[in-house]
């Protein structure tokens, strides 16, 4: 039997969650029905009432109750919620968690469960699903169930909704993951003009005994790569597409925030770097680049993809910004230089060849890291340079190969 968290504003949505949390009952598991309302009292009697998930953060309900500032109260659950799941989480006290709400429940019960480790079972039932997800998801595997209808009542429809929540949720506590026979993990950075020497690296990384996870560099990626990296649960990171930087800095469309490369700092494991296609900037349709970069060099990656190249003054930047934070590593940590080309674009010849912005980019980093550099005159893609990383990445995480049956 596994105890599956019902979290939910029982005030106004009450009798929902009682329906969910019987259907859990009657599957053979334990609900257990977490009140996160702050309006009227409960409709139903919860296990963990408002006022113990508010006291898991150190914080006083009755004054904002009193205050009757709906926006407020559903802040301050929202900062609490969260520890309290964690906490229970970390317990071994809940198996899985899921929420069914509106605006203010749905933000209440993801950051709820962002606070989650991955792959621990998360449900959001929610009139929000349908819309853009990215705020409450943010890097987490929460699954947002669409309520079609709001969530008010038992009728008709939420009950098959609901039920089919309720089984989902059961389900994905009853699956049986197997993690006896893992392998270390190494995660990886990759966009198009960079999978050639990726895959190469992978291969031998691969062959070596580890498995290798690889995540698009398209701003969404990195910060899923950051949130695993920081879970604990990598042994080893080959960044060698670190291009979301171009666009935290420039203005593209696909930046990961600023805290793109800090995991790996926290986590303290080994790292790679490498400047993979820092030469771009990525925007939507051409008619989409801000009329300030009208005088730019562009490529026409597909009709929904614009590329730009960046200067010699953008590339000093980043060169620093990549030294920067690979300073901050305490764990072992190289970067890697493809001198002859960052991107297949970038080689001689090709449209976003460019010898002095590229060398902007090479003499920063180089000024600026504490950490070894290590250049080659070789293009990022050339097989010659994928195992020049892969092999360092092995020395790095302490030989070349682990024990495999």
């Amino acid at each position: 039997m596994s105890t599956i968290a019902v979290l939910g504003t029982l005030d106004s949505k009450g009798e929902e969650h009682a329906f969910v949390a019987d259907l859990i009952r009657q599957r053979g598991h334990r609900p257990l029905l977490i009140d996160v309302g702050s309006g009227a009292p409960p409709t139903v009697a919860p296990d963990i009432t408002r006022e113990e998930v508010a006291a898991a953060a150190g914080l006083d309900l009755a004054p904002l109750i009193a205050k009757k500032d709906r926006g407020e109260c559903v802040v301050a659950m929202s900062k609490a919620a969260p520890v309290l799941l964690a906490k229970l989480a970390a317990e071994g006290k809940i198996d899985g968690v899921i929420s069914l709400g509106g605006g203010g429940g749905t933000a209440i019960g993801t950051g709820a469960m962002r606070a989650l480790p991955l792959g621990f079972p998360k449900l959001m039932v929610s009139t929000l699903a349908s819309g853009n997800t990215g705020p409450y998801l943010g890097t987490k595997d929460i699954v947002m169930m669409p309520s079609i209808a709001d969530v008010a009542g038992l009728n008709r429809l939420s009950r098959v909704i609901f039920s089919r929540a309720a089984g989902a949720i059961c389900g994905m506590v009853e699956a049986n993951v197997e993690t006896a026979a893992a392998k270390p993990l190494v995660v990886a950075s990759m966009f198009g003009n960079t999978t050639a020497c990726v895959t190469e690296a992978k291969r031998i990384l691969e062959d070596a005994g580890y498995e290798v996870l690889v995540f698009a560099a398209t701003g969404a990626g990195g910060r899923s790569m950051e949130a695993l990296i920081e879970s604990g649960m990598v042994t080893g990171v080959l960044d060698l597409t670190t291009t979301e930087w171009a666009d935290e800095l420039v203005g593209g469309v696909l930046t990961a925030g600023p805290e793109r490369m800090d995991a790996a700092a926290k986590a303290r494991v080994p790292v790679v770097v490498a400047p993979g296609c820092l030469d771009m900037v990525n925007f939507g349709e051409k008619a989409s680049v801000p009329e300030k970069f009208a005088n730019r060099n562009f490529y026409i990656h597909n009709p929904q993809v614009t590329l730009m190249r960046t200067t010699s003054g953008e590339c000093a930047q980043l060169g620093k910004i990549i030294a920067d934070k690979v300073n901050s590593y305490d764990s072992p940590a190289v970067v890697m230089i493809p001198r002859k080309a960052i991107s297949v674009i970038s080689a001689a010849g090709q449209p976003f060849h460019d010898a002095a912005a590229d060398e902007s980019l090479f003499t920063a980093i180089r000024e600026n890291s504490r950490k070894p550099v290590e250049e080659f005159d070789l293009e990022i893609n050339d097989p010659a340079f994928a195992k020049a990383c892969a092999e360092r990445l092995l020395a790095l995480m302490g030989g070349s190969r682990v024990d495999r049956e």
